[in-house]
């Protein structure tokens, strides 16, 4: 609103300056006029537009005979605007915003249809309104951002707007990796709206603009001079330099002269640089020389045939004064055609040039002013809606807009200064971002802007190389990095304070301090001590005092936790960390029946029913064959029992004989192998462990106590169990010291102590060490973290330290720093509890499973052969049968086969007895089968 009242004053300004309009106004139409009733319906002879830029300027000088050669084009063209001449009004604005100003408002007066121009972004602001007034089309090629659609409605740009500039801008920028710039430009509606853009661009990116150097418009060249000497001493070393063509290059001649076109800076330039290369007639080696190194953009326009005619042609326009031209020269030259074609549209469809008085232009009472002079063209809206729904193709591709009255196709060149011209390497587009393919091309792609797909070819960089610019370096102003140092109670071997020269000593001032000598750069820093001394400083705190800029860094054992990396970015863990439960513990007691500790209650149990199971199984495997497995019963009892248990110590002096009785044993003695080993090593730990004092098993039985819990002043841990795990208050208890850290644990929760303390590992490490081992951990750690150093966001160092402790860690310095001031006399991070060593079932069942399924086979090919042995055999009679009808025997016989009696005995048999009676059986059957085939059957009479 403000800025709407300044244009208002500034307008009434110009108009109480402006001499009266009647001395003005003699170049109005002469065939167009609201009184003359019969041109209404005819065609007029001429048409006027008219053309507002500064004619001696780079721009200009290529948009004039542009617009002047597509005038005559147009007029000498039959198929368009057949029977009206299209005649063109220009004014020049001579660089001056005040008399920009003026000859637009004297361009209005000429009652033109259409107005080309302004290039300047400030007159734009300004005959916008003007141009919103009268319903005068305004093609403009100001290219700020903020000239928007809907606060102008007839302004319509017609070269790409440069939203899309700063967003191809923001993408090279995110492209190599860089995350800081500087922008340096002239503080104008169009560069100061231009980076603004820019800014909220690398927003998105996770890059920013760490300052903002501004220069007046016409700025001397002390001011460019002292700006560049501002500029040259912050760390950021990747500038963006959006000023005016007609004086950029003299910032390169200073920045050359401070060193700043040397390796390690980069240089990115708006689309006024090729502008200006572009346009001149030859430029000449020292220019060149200035500029090497610099990546440009400049407005893409397709290589056509029309493209090369032009060109051609150009030195034949009118007011040419230079032999080449930029690509504002294709935009006016497709401007003018533009217009054309809409007004030719525009008189098919009937429509009229009329205007009409404005009653909001009103002369006061005693004014001097003739505001009746500017005139409301009454078709403005009908050819505004032509204009915009157009859809042609000139000199710079396709022409059309979208609903925001911007050109559909941006695109850009991506250049790259080198040697004696202009190197093209690579493209951007709104469509897919950068490639090194045409955008002509990509549009008839599916639109692709993954990080994956954006390309370009190798730059070269100020210095003649390719490798790629880190893009910042340590400022060179004078003041060092300024670094928080925890100033640490407990703990002292990590960091603490020092009377040597940099204040402060410990494990993670050496692994910094060796990080920073890894640096191609030297990184002056200086410590601070964060805290009183008494008690452990607040690790969040630190962490928040760097998001707010009170420090460059934070050093210190301090924890990478998800809340810290959202405010400032942490390097590389240089300390693996965790959270840890520490408890005390004593020796357990010697007892007579620690022998029977090694094995649960039903391992017990288990194994000895198999030791009889597998006795039982040989025993009925060898009875038939193996004498020692024979004998009255008592006696054969006392065998399975005194052979189950030998096997034990491989010591049973039986010897299998069958063949199923060895493979049952074999796969026996294997378990009993492993049962003996496991036995063995169990009972060996039993001895010798220790035993915690509480029941305490890990974090979560600590959780589900309601027993104190010990936690480090000023550690992570005090919010994680409260935030994370739940647990109330009322059960933690600060920590301040190391002899605190003792006297709590052996206190235990009955003297008011705790029962456990949860600490980082690094800590918890040292702490067992310094007093003799006579704490445990128990259980897992259960949180994974590391300690990092933090810095500001976007910290250039934060990613070059990183690589340094990597580096550490590989040549291997990271452990030696560790030796030095770490014991390495450490104890077992983890107690085995006696429960923990007891061997129960679930880690043997398998076994067990494999040996009873190998009894079971054989006890099955056993008694499947028995039973075969059986059905062959009869127990022998003393009576003859032969005398009795053969079913009676079969039946008697069948009888006799499935008595149980007869199984035993035949189970009972030795297997050559056996063998013995079913060989005699055979040869019996025989001789009968003989006997009853030599008795001659009696034939009936």
């Amino acid at each position: 609103m403000e800025a709407r009242v300044k244009r208002r004053a500034l307008l009434l300004l110009v108009l109480g300056i402006w001499m009266p309009m009647a001395v003005l106004g003699g170049t109005r139409n002469s065939t167009v006029s609201s009184s003359s009733p019969s041109s209404l319906s005819s065609r007029p002879r001429v048409v006027n537009i008219g053309a507002l830029f500064t004619v001696n300027s780079v721009i200009g000088s290529s948009i004039m005979p542009a617009i002047l050669a597509a005038v005559d084009d147009v007029n000498a063209d039959s198929t368009v605007l057949s029977g009206t001449r299209l005649n063109v009004v220009m004014q020049d604005t001579n660089c001056s915003g005040f008399i920009g100003t003026v000859d637009a408002l004297q361009l209005m007066e000429k009652e033109v249809v259409a107005a080309v121009g302004p290039q300047s972004s400030g007159i734009a602001h300004v005959i916008s309104h003007v141009v919103n007034e009268l319903r005068v089309p305004l093609l403009s090629f100001a290219t700020d951002p903020t000239l928007s659609s809907l606060q102008y409605p007839y302004f319509l740009r017609t070269v790409t707007n440069d939203y899309f500039q700063m967003y191809a801008i923001a993408d090279l920028v995110d492209y190599y990796g860089w995350k800081e710039v500087i922008a340096i430009f002239v503080d104008d509606d169009n560069g100061r709206n231009g980076i603004s853009v820019l800014g909220d661009a690398l927003a998105k990116k996770r890059a920013k603009i760490s300052y903002k150097a501004a220069l007046t418009p016409g700025a001397s060249r002390s001011e460019i001079d002292d700006l560049l000497a501002s500029v040259n001493l912050m760390e950021a070393r990747v500038y963006i330099i959006h000023v005016n063509p007609d004086t950029g290059l003299s910032f390169f001649s200073k920045a050359k002269n401070l060193g700043m076109m040397s390796s390690g800076y980069v240089w990115i330039a708006t689309d006024w640089l090729p502008s200006v290369l572009d346009s001149s007639d030859s430029v000449n080696a020292d220019t060149m020389d200035l500029i090497q190194g610099v990546v440009a953009l400049r407005h893409h326009t397709p290589d056509s045939n029309q493209k090369k005619t032009f060109a051609s042609r150009w030195k034949n326009f009118k007011g040419v004064k230079t032999s080449n031209f930029n690509s504002y020269a294709l935009y006016a030259y497709d401007t003018v055609w533009l217009v054309a074609r809409a007004l030719d549209l525009f008189f098919n469809d009937g429509g009229n040039v009329t205007f009409s008085d404005d009653p909001s232009l009103r002369d006061t009472n005693g004014s001097a002013l003739n505001l009746s002079s500017l005139r409301v063209f009454d078709q403005g809206q009908k050819l505004l809606e032509i204009l915009t729904g157009l859809n042609i193709t000139g000199l710079t591709g396709r022409i059309q807009f979208d609903s925001q009255k911007n050109l559909i196709h941006s695109a850009y060149d991506v250049l790259n200064i080198g040697g004696t011209g202009l190197r093209t390497i690579g493209y951007w587009s709104n469509y897919s971002g950068l490639s090194v393919i045409t955008p002509e091309v990509l549009y008839t792609m599916p639109a692709n802007t993954s990080t994956s797909n954006q390309h370009l070819y190798n730059a070269i960089w100020p210095g003649e190389t390719i490798k790629r610019p880190r893009g910042w370096v340590f400022p060179n102003n004078g003041k060092p990095l300024r670094i928080a140092v925890p100033f640490r109670v407990t703990f002292e071997e990590f960091v603490n304070k020092d009377k040597g020269p940099s204040g402060v000593k410990g494990y993670c001032i050496d692994v910094f301090e060796a990080a920073i000598d890894l640096l191609a750069y030297p990184v002056p820093h200086v410590y601070i001590l964060y805290g009183d001394g008494k008690r452990n400083p607040s690790f969040n705190n630190i962490v928040y005092d760097v998001a707010q800029n009170k420090y460059d860094a934070a050093v210190g054992d301090i924890s990478i936790t998800t809340n810290r990396t959202r405010i400032v970015d942490f390097t590389q863990p240089y300390m693996e960390s965790g959270l840890v439960v520490v408890t005390p513990v004593k020796e357990i007691k010697s007892s007579p029946w620690a022998f029977l500790r090694p094995f649960t209650f039903q391992m017990w149990c288990v194994t000895g029913a198999f030791f009889l199971f597998v006795g039982f199984v040989v025993w009925i495997l060898e009875h038939r064959l193996n004498p020692e497995f024979r004998g009255p019963p008592r006696q054969q009892l006392v065998t399975v029992f005194w052979f189950s248990f030998s096997t034990m110590f491989f010591a049973h002096r039986e010897n299998t004989l069958s063949t199923l009785g060895r493979f049952v044993l074999l796969f026996w003695l294997f378990v009993v192998l492993i049962i003996n080993s496991s036995y063995t090593a169990s009972l060996t730990s039993i001895l010798t462990v220790q035993k915690l004092s509480s029941g305490i098993e890990g974090i979560d039985s600590l959780i589900s106590s309601s027993d104190p819990i010990g936690v480090q002043d000023g550690s992570f841990a005090y919010n994680y169990l409260i935030e994370e795990l739940r647990v109330s208050t009322s059960r933690l208890r600060i920590i301040k010291s190391e002899d605190e850290y003792v006297s709590f644990l052996q206190k235990g929760p009955q003297g008011g102590g705790v029962t456990a303390i949860v600490d980082e590992l690094p800590y918890v490490e040292l702490f067992l060490s310094n007093n003799k081992c006579i704490f445990r951990t128990v259980g897992q750690e259960f949180t994974k973290s590391g300690w990092g150093f933090a810095f500001q966001r976007d910290s250039p160092l934060a990613v070059d330290l990183s690589t340094a402790i990597l580096q550490l860690s590989e040549n291997g310095e990271l452990q030696r720093i560790h030796d030095k001031w770490l014991s390495n006399n450490g104890c077992s991070s983890q107690n085995n509890q006696v429960d923990d060593t007891r061997l129960s079932l679930k880690s043997f069942w398998g076994l067990y499973v494999i040996c009873g399924a190998a009894c079971a086979i054989a006890l099955i090919v056993f008694f499947c052969r028995v039973y075969c042995q059986f059905l062959r055999y009869a127990p022998e009679t003393e009576e003859q049968e032969i005398s009795e009808p053969e079913s009676a025997r079969s039946s008697r016989r069948s009888l006799r086969s499935r008595s149980f009696k007869d199984l035993i005995e035949v189970f009972d048999k030795r297997e050559t007895e056996l063998k013995e009676i079913l060989k005699r059986k055979n040869s019996d059957n025989k001789k009968q089968i003989s006997h009853s085939s030599d008795v001659q059957p009696i034939s009936p009479a």
